[in-house]
C-alpha cells in the first residue's frame, strides 16, 4: 500500500472492498473537497477535479460522495464511478423545507464540537451535535475556545460535561499553540477528525493552528448579536503535518435531525434511566404521579432545560423520520409504476 494513500487514511476496511488491487495505482482516491458539481479527489499520484457518473448523478444525496469518502474513478479518471462503503458518516436533515438527508463528512473517527466561552455557548446545541455524532459512529470531543477571555472557565467545562455523561472536554486559546496540545493528542497518524460548530467560534483559527499554516480566513463573533461570521465557505479535508487528517465544516445555521432514536438514548441516558423508575411505563414526564424524571428536577439533580430539549428532539426526530419514511414509500411506489408501464409497453410491442 502506498505511503501517499496511507497518509490519506487508507486502511484495510476500504482496500478489502476492491475487486482489483491494481485500482490503487491510479483510480482509488479520497474526496478532499466538494464545491457544487465539482469534487477534488486525491489519488496515488495526482489530485484530480472530477464529476459524478450518470448513475451517481441520479442517486439520492446519501449515496453521492461527500468529503472524506473513498471513491473509485472510471477509466477516463474524470468521473467518480463508485463510493466505497463508509465506516462512519456525519449527516443531517437538509436545511429549509428539504426532507432529504444530507451527508456532511464521511469516514471520520473523531468529531470536534467547537463552541466558545461566551453567550454563543448553548447546552441544547451541544446535545444536538452529540446526538448526530453518536449516530455517525464517531467519538465526540467538545472543544471550548476563548477560554482565556473568561474568569470562570470551570463553569463552562461543567456545563459542557453535563451535555452527555463521560464526554471529553478540551479548553483552548487557539492563538496559543501550547493550549492546543490537548486537542492535538486526539489526532492519530491515520485518523480523520471533523471540526463542527457555529460560525465565529474559532474553528478556522484552530484549523490554522493544527495545520501550522494559514489554511482558512478567520473571523469573530459579532458583538452586537453574538452571531458568527462565515469564514469557511465549503467543506475541505486537510492533511496535518504531524499526521492525521482534519475536515473543516462551515458553520450550519440549521442542524435538523432524523432517524436518531438510539442516539438520543446515548446522549440522554440519564433521563432514560430515570424514566425506567416512573410509575407508568408510558409516562410522558408532564404531570403524571410517580414520575421519577420530574422528581429529579424537583430534587435539582436534573435540569428542566435538559428535559425540555430531550422532548423537543424526540418530537423533531419522530416527525422527520415519519416524513422520510413516507417519501421513500412514495418513491418505491413511483418506481414500481414506471416498471409496470415499461412491462406493458414491452408486451404490447411483442404482441405486434
Amino acid at each position: 500500500m502506498s505511503e501517499n494513500l496511507l497518509k490519506l487514511g487508507l486502511v484495510p476496511f476500504f482496500t478489502q472492498q476492491l475487486e482489483d488491487p491494481d485500482l490503487l495505482q491510479e483510480r482509488v482516491g479520497r474526496v478532499t473537497s466538494v464545491q457544487r458539481s465539482n469534487l477534488t479527489v486525491v489519488c496515488e499520484s495526482a489530485e484530480r477535479v472530477v464529476g459524478l457518473s450518470p448513475a451517481l448523478l441520479q442517486a439520492a444525496a446519501m449515496d453521492r460522495p461527500t468529503v472524506g469518502d473513498w471513491v473509485v474513478l472510471d477509466e477516463s479518471l474524470s468521473l467518480i464511478r463508485q463510493v466505497l462503503e463508509r465506516k462512519s458518516l456525519f449527516k443531517r436533515l437538509g436545511a429549509g423545507e428539504s426532507s432529504e438527508v444530507q451527508p456532511i463528512a464521511a469516514n471520520i473517527d473523531i468529531l470536534f464540537i467547537v463552541t466558545s466561552c461566551n453567550d454563543e455557548f448553548k447546552e441544547s446545541r451541544l446535545e444536538r451535535y452529540l446526538a448526530l455524532c453518536a449516530e455517525a459512529g464517531a467519538i465526540p470531543v467538545i472543544v471550548l475556545t476563548k477560554a482565556d477571555l473568561v474568569e470562570d472557565v470551570d463553569e463552562f467545562i461543567r456545563r459542557a460535561r453535563s451535555a452527555q455523561a463521560g464526554v471529553a472536554v478540551e479548553t483552548i486559546n487557539a492563538l496559543d499553540p501550547e493550549t492546543v496540545e490537548g486537542v492535538r493528542s486526539w489526532i492519530g497518524k491515520s485518523s480523520t477528525v471533523a471540526l463542527v460548530g457555529s460560525s465565529g467560534v474559532g474553528k478556522s483559527t484552530l484549523l490554522n493552528t493544527l495545520a501550522e499554516r494559514q489554511l482558512a480566513a478567520t473571523g469573530g463573533i459579532r458583538e452586537q448579536d453574538t452571531k458568527g461570521r462565515h469564514t469557511t465557505t465549503h467543506r475541505e479535508l486537510h492533511v496535518l503535518p504531524a499526521g492525521g487528517l482534519l475536515i473543516d465544516v462551515p458553520g450550519m445555521r440549521e442542524l435538523r435531525v432524523a432517524e436518531i432514536d438510539q442516539s438520543l438514548g446515548t446522549v440522554f441516558e440519564d433521563i432514560e434511566q430515570l424514566a425506567e423508575s416512573c410509575r407508568f411505563a408510558d409516562c410522558q414526564h408532564e404531570a403524571e404521579p410517580g414520575c421519577a424524571v420530574l422528581q429529579a428536577i424537583e430534587d435539582n439533580t436534573l435540569d428542566s432545560r435538559r428535559l425540555a430539549n430531550y422532548k423537543k428532539l424526540l418530537r423533531e426526530n419522530a416527525q422527520a423520520t415519519a416524513t422520510l419514511a413516507e417519501k421513500r414509500s412514495q418513491g418505491r411506489s413511483f418506481a414500481k409504476m414506471v416498471k409496470n408501464v415499461k412491462l406493458m409497453k414491452q408486451k404490447k410491442n411483442d404482441g405486434e
